[in-house]
């Protein structure tokens, strides 16, 4: 049985009245790629930031890599983490969001060196040599010194996914990382993000791009009112879906 990267369980959230996930069990095995699939309010981008423990869970736990995120365990309990111990345990996890949130005053390079000194406190140079690594293989290496501003929205996205990769992450989260992009500009960004699949990158993928899920991805999750409907490798879910709920959703995106 393959090592898992992420066993949450029984995963419960809740803003206010709003249950946006509702006691799911979600794995993710080291090397794979997970797509998740659903509507808009399904609970998709949720369960990322709680992987992330950018939301706090209200119930349950997510192991990752097996520790519990935002916890400690001890004696067979749980204990919350302080901010600066979450700070380390979220910098093996790397996300990418919709919106790229670079620093505007900031080249390329100096958005892709910030966290590796200030969190994992890498020397200048150090975190250079990594940073400039990093800007060739999203195809940038002529970009370094380039402010966002002068930055196609695709661009931005592979520095994005560059700093992301910079921290060394075990496991990368993908937030609709190009759904705020020009059609002719996604195909960039996808790229990068098959050649991290291929490379053996642990990857979760919130996305409405189905061809890349079919392609890539080794499994389809899809979530509808915060609980998982169906669950398969792509050939399945996508061609021979077993619930009526996400036949409907894929003959609307299909």
């Amino acid at each position: 049985m393959s090592e898992l990267m992420v066993d949450g369980r029984n995963i419960q959230k809740s803003f206010g009245l709003n249950e946006v996930l509702k006691g799911i069990d979600f794995e993710v095995e080291k090397g794979k790629v997970v797509c998740l699939l659903g509507a808009s309010g399904s609970g998709k981008s949720t369960l990322l930031r709680c992987i992330n423990h950018l939301e706090e869970i209200n119930g349950g736990v997510i192991y990752v890599d097996g520790s519990p995120i935002g916890f400690r365990e001890k004696d067979g309990k749980l204990y919350q983490l302080r901010e600066s111990e979450i700070a380390q345990q979220r910098a093996n996890v790397g996300m990418v969001f919709q919106r790229f949130n670079l620093f505007e005053h900031m080249t390329a390079l100096e958005n892709i060196i910030e966290a590796p000194m200030l969190i994992q406190k890498k020397d200048r140079s150090e975190a250079q040599e990594k940073a400039f690594e990093l800007l060739e293989r999203v195809g940038l290496a002529d970009k370094s010194h380039a402010y966002p501003r002068h930055l196609s929205g695709g661009q931005q996205q592979r520095v994005a996914i560059a700093r992301a990769l910079a921290m060394n992450p075990k496991l990368m989260l993908f937030d609709e990382a190009t759904s705020a992009l020009d059609p002719e500009l996604v195909g960039e960004v996808l790229d990068v993000m098959k050649d991290l699949a291929n490379a053996g990158m642990t990857m979760i993928v919130v996305t409405h791009e189905i061809n890349f899920a079919r392609e890539v991805c080794d499994k389809v999750v899809f979530l509808a009112g915060g609980k998982i409907e169906e669950q398969g490798a792509p050939q399945d879910v996508l061609a021979n879906p077993q619930s009526p709920v996400t036949k409907t959703f894929l003959s609307k995106v299909l």
